[in-house]
């Protein structure tokens, strides 16, 4: 018993230490990202960024924000396959609808908030219980990052963003990793094949391995979301910036928000745009393109999403009054 209780309070220091030792390095990573945005963004002209801003024309703009509605319905296609996965039989004007918002918010408030909460908001209001919102949450978070690792392996391994000399040496590390970040998705693509399914966690959540033919589909979403993004931003940037060196920007921008935990990854998204692509084109016109980016990908479809929410929940107070007096 004494053993038993001596290796308990050990486990406990050891998750303390973790904790604490993961808040550091998120603090310092956050701190390099600060100072890196402060050390580039105080070299930048705000009459230069205004100029650029007002240099959009209207074709440029709806184009950019037609990329930015195909971006938005392939990551609800997520809940629509999520809905043969979690195998309910909501409408599909529901299911999208609850995707819309929830993607919106997620962008703008976080994944715990708008990706997780909102989900679960909406779709428990619709009738789905904890479980099955469970599966449909962690098939959708699954379904975003899929995509994404073959695209930042192949980024890291064809070198196609330049470093910095003094990290150029770790050249050879990051063309292993990103080999290996290839791997993933045909790896995943193996393990929906074995039957019966596997299971999988993502970001706490356990869940079951899609079917094959479903788990590709998600992929081909996936991937085609996140280089609907990227052309997005090529875009803005005027083709300036050749699209590969677009897309290596982005991937490094996506998962440093994810380390610095800052919603909508303010400041991470720039300072490694403004780093990345410095030498290939113009600071003054990354941050405009940047700003652009925001508001039409976050900042609009935010505040839509957000009155939307405001009238389904309008709407279904009525409701619940309704019932309660019919009690």
């Amino acid at each position: 018993m004494a053993r038993s209780n001596s290796e308990a309070t050990t486990n406990v220091t050891d998750d303390v230490r973790w904790r604490w030792a993961r808040r550091l390095l998120t603090l310092l990573f956050f701190g390099g990202i600060a100072w890196l945005l402060y050390a580039r963004i105080r070299q930048i002209d705000a009459a230069q960024v205004g100029a650029a801003l007002a240099a959009y024309d209207a074709e440029s703009l709806l184009l950019a924000a037609v990329l930015g509605l195909v971006s938005y319905l392939l990551y609800a296609s997520f809940d629509l396959l999520g809905r043969r996965y979690a195998r309910h039989a909501l409408p599909t004007s529901n299911v999208l609808t609850t995707a819309l918002v929830s993607y919106a918010l997620n962008l703008n408030l976080g994944a715990l908030v708008g990706g997780i909460g909102f989900r679960y908001r909406l779709y428990s209001r619709y009738g789905l219980d904890s479980a099955t919102i469970t599966r449909i949450v962690g098939f959708s978070m699954l379904g975003n990052w899929i995509g994404y690792t073959p695209l930042l392996g192949l980024v890291l391994l064809t070198g196609s963003v330049a470093l910095p000399l003094s990290i150029a040496v770790l050249e050879p590390l990051l063309q292993g990793g990103g080999l290996l970040l290839m791997l993933v998705l045909p790896l995943y693509l193996l393990l929906c094949r074995h039957r019966p399914p596997r299971h999988l966690l993502v970001r706490g959540l356990r869940i079951e391995a899609p079917p094959l033919p479903l788990a590709a589909r998600q992929c081909v979403v996936s991937v085609f979301n996140w280089t609907t993004m990227t052309a997005l931003l090529w875009v803005l940037l005027g083709g300036e910036v050749a699209y590969r060196d677009v897309l290596g920007a982005l991937m490094l921008g996506a998962v440093a928000g994810v380390l610095a935990h800052v919603p909508a990854g303010l400041g991470v998204l720039e300072a490694v745009f403004l780093a990345v692509l410095d030498g290939l084109c113009p600071p003054a016109r990354i941050l405009a393109a940047l700003l652009a980016y925001r508001g039409l990908y976050y900042l609009l479809p935010g505040l839509f999403a957000l009155l939307l929410y405001l009238v389904l929940e309008a709407r279904r107070r009525p409701r619940r009054d309704a019932a309660l007096q019919a009690r």
